[in-house]
């Protein structure tokens, strides 16, 4: 039951959005820039790291629908996301796994990012873009599961909810629900 009165049954973060429009609308901004702007990261990468920092912070809802829209954009290789999320054994770049330590690292505190991580990723061949890409997505999805957890926002158990949730999300982006169906 969420903590304060939104919209029965609408799921996770567009309840809220719903709820308050004018904070809801960056937030969207904000998520659209990180996982579907221009990034030498592949948007399935993307996702995943959101998902994969949504999972360490025990926030159910958006690592859902995080991994439903990474598996969406994976295609093929969308084994890879349940890899990451549930063992860490994904068979996935270097890049990626270095990426994947800085996320990591960011979901404890900012501060447990050291430079022999900076420096591992640089050594797999990541860009001070993707490095700082990395931290952005991840630090923000760290707020954004406060938000989802911390108003008890409505959590979907259907997989079916989240699949065709992933499937908007790869299609569509991140667009406030004021402007389409939620």
């Amino acid at each position: 039951m969420p903590h304060i009165t939104v919209e029965e049954g609408v799921p996770g973060i567009r309840s809220l959005v719903l709820f308050r429009p004018e904070t809801g609308k960056p937030l969207y901004q904000l998520a659209q820039a990180l996982l579907r702007g221009p990034s030498s990261i592949p948007e399935a990468e993307r996702e995943l790291i959101a998902a994969y920092v949504s999972s360490l912070n025990n926030c159910a809802f958006c690592c859902m629908s995080h991994a439903a829209a990474s598996r969406e954009l994976y295609g093929d290789k969308r084994e890879v996301v349940d890899c990451v999320i549930h063992d860490g054994q994904a068979e996935v770049s270097k890049k990626l796994r270095a990426l994947l330590q800085i996320a990591a690292k960011v979901a404890e505190s900012g501060k447990s990012v050291l430079p022999e991580h900076i420096e591992n990723a640089r050594n797999q061949g990541a860009t001070d873009m993707e490095i700082h890409d990395t931290v952005l997505i991840a630090a923000a999805f760290c707020m954004y599961n406060r938000y989802v957890d911390g108003l008890a926002s409505f959590t979907p158990t259907d997989p079916e909810v989240y699949r065709e949730m992933g499937v908007r999300l790869a299609a569509n982006g991140y667009v406030s629900p004021q402007n389409s169906n939620v």
